[in-house]
């Protein structure tokens, strides 16, 4: 009798254990990915989209209390109202950032990922002989547009006085040889400056022929500048950034316009025309032109439709409740979110079918 029972309670374990496994999403990353659950939909999830059951997806994010984090936060909690009851989202913390992003989605590390439009152009388009995180042609995207970042570029003022030079195309023209101090390798700052350079039409290696180059921590950079150590400095920031909005109150600085055919060819390289409004920083009496890769969602190319479709439309149509969480997705407008100066690579089927019925342009 004891073995009949026995046998049994193993069947009925081993019957359960199978219910459990049976996720219609990517499983969760190991706890050690520093993993934390969204929770049950529960009666939330509306199951828009032909979705008929529960999925249960990964969205990696970058460390807790960073305001990538923040901004998952932010997008987990509105994709959810669009899942059916019983579904989850859970945060990991292992993004490396907007430009190494792609990465994981093409490894399939996780489900769900915030980059920036031009990196996941380039890691698209180019291949990793060209590009360090190229390759990644199992990228698409749900759309983006969720921030306001810009290119900075700023001279000392001492540089200008000593020199006489307000554009960087005319320094480059008569290869003067500038100090430039950036982010270090892998940032969006440093490829943001590698991009600006070739859009003045040479190439680093070229531009590294007559200047110098600096690349280390936003501290450093703040202190070099500070001390005239370096003439100028390139990023791709956010209005009220700490050190630039420091740096600006303590030293003068030259804020720099980009001339318009360069502006032209940054926009052909994946960025989107933005201005960086008079008072952005201290002293910066004028507006000026610039161009930004705003942040956008990164998804696998084989995500079912129907999921793809959910998640667009439960971002686009909690816009107020994305804007409520993070002022800078306040600049979010799903009317041109899946245009490609904000997609940066393609978008997914599901989300193309969301901009379509609402009548949206987005990119073919």
């Amino acid at each position: 009798m004891k073995k009949v029972f026995a046998l049994i309670l193993t069947l009925a374990l081993a019957l359960s254990l199978a219910a459990c496994g049976g996720n219609q999403g990517n499983d969760a990353l190991p706890a050690d990915s520093g993993s934390q659950s969204s929770g049950d939909a529960g009666s939330s999830g509306s199951g828009d989209g032909g979705l008929t059951g529960p999925v249960n997806l990964t969205f990696a994010a970058q460390e807790v209390g960073t305001g990538a984090y923040t901004i998952a936060t932010a997008l987990q909690s509105a994709m959810m109202k669009g899942l059916p009851a019983g579904s989850t989202i859970d945060l990991t913390t292992n993004s490396p950032g907007g430009v190494g992003a792609p990465v994981l989605i093409q490894n399939e590390e996780c489900d769900i990922i915030v980059a920036n439009a031009g990196p996941s152009q380039w890691s698209y388009e180019r291949s990793p002989s060209d590009y360090d995180f190229g390759g990644c042609t199992d990228i698409t995207t749900l759309g983006g547009g969720l921030g306001h970042t810009f290119t900075n570029v700023m001279f000392t003022q001492k540089f200008v006085d000593d020199t006489g030079y307000t554009s960087l195309e005319q320094v480059i023209a008569d290869k003067y040889p500038i100090k430039l101090i950036t982010k270090t390798n892998g940032s969006l700052g440093e490829l943001t400056a590698e991009r600006v350079i070739e859009a003045c039409g040479i190439t680093v290696e070229e531009f590294l022929s007559f200047a110098t180059w600096e690349k280390t921590g936003g501290d450093a950079i703040k202190s070099g500048l500070q001390d005239d150590l370096y003439d100028m400095t390139i990023d791709h920031i956010e209005a009220g950034q700490a050190n630039t909005t420091e740096l600006c109150l303590t030293h003068d600085m030259y804020c720099v316009q980009l001339a318009d055919e360069t502006l032209a060819n940054m926009e052909e390289m994946g960025y989107a025309p933005i201005i960086m409004e008079a008072g952005t920083w201290n002293k910066q009496d004028t507006d000026i032109k610039s161009m930004g890769s705003q942040q956008n969602i990164l998804v696998p190319a084989s995500m079912d439709e129907d999921l793809a479709y959910a998640l667009t439309k439960a971002v686009c149509e909690n816009k107020a409740d994305l804007a409520s969480a993070v002022a800078s997705m306040s600049y979010f407008d799903p009317a041109v979110a899946g245009t490609a100066p904000f997609a940066g690579c393609p978008l997914h089927p599901g989300a193309a079918r969301y901009y379509e019925e609402m009548g949206y342009d987005y990119a073919s």
